[in-house]
């Protein structure tokens, strides 16, 4: 017998599930087509970190297919995704072109980045504010 509280989960229209779909396959092929290629064609001499962050992004794409079939399911990944490129723009891109530092490998990160800005319209917020603070946590131990 369970004890926690289940949380109604509000509607999540179609046209937002679709949408969804279609980042996740955006991100799965676009972005994930470009790493690919990179990791297997460009890795050889290239610094650690830059492996370290191609294998990183290899992996989102390749987790970004399951995201095509279940869109809320595979949503944290999305929030994840939103979530870095956010950071960085505000954190490292903004602060690089106020202090007058912007260059071409900035310009190139921010076109990179700053598509991430469709998915702030696209998540449906409602339901991540009661899937993820509403809705009450697992439980820490086994309920008998």
């Amino acid at each position: 017998m369970s004890t926690t509280r289940s949380v109604d989960l509000p509607t999540v229209a179609m046209w937002r599930i679709n949408a969804m779909r279609l980042l996740f396959l955006l991100m799965a092929t676009f972005m994930g087509g470009f790493v690919w290629y990179r990791l297997i064609f460009e890795s050889l001499g290239q610094p650690l970190q830059w492996g370290l962050a191609k294998s990183m992004l290899g992996g989102l794409a390749v987790m970004s297919l399951l995201g095509i079939r279940y869109p809320l399911q595979m949503l944290p990944l999305m929030l994840y995704e939103t979530a870095w490129k956010t950071i960085w723009l505000v954190v490292i891109a903004l602060r690089a072109w106020l202090a007058g530092n912007w260059n071409i490998e900035f310009q190139g990160l921010f076109q990179d980045c700053v598509g991430i800005v469709i998915a702030y319209f696209i998540i449906p917020w409602p339901y991540v504010w009661a899937k993820y603070f509403i809705h009450p946590m697992e439980p820490l131990t086994r309920q008998a």
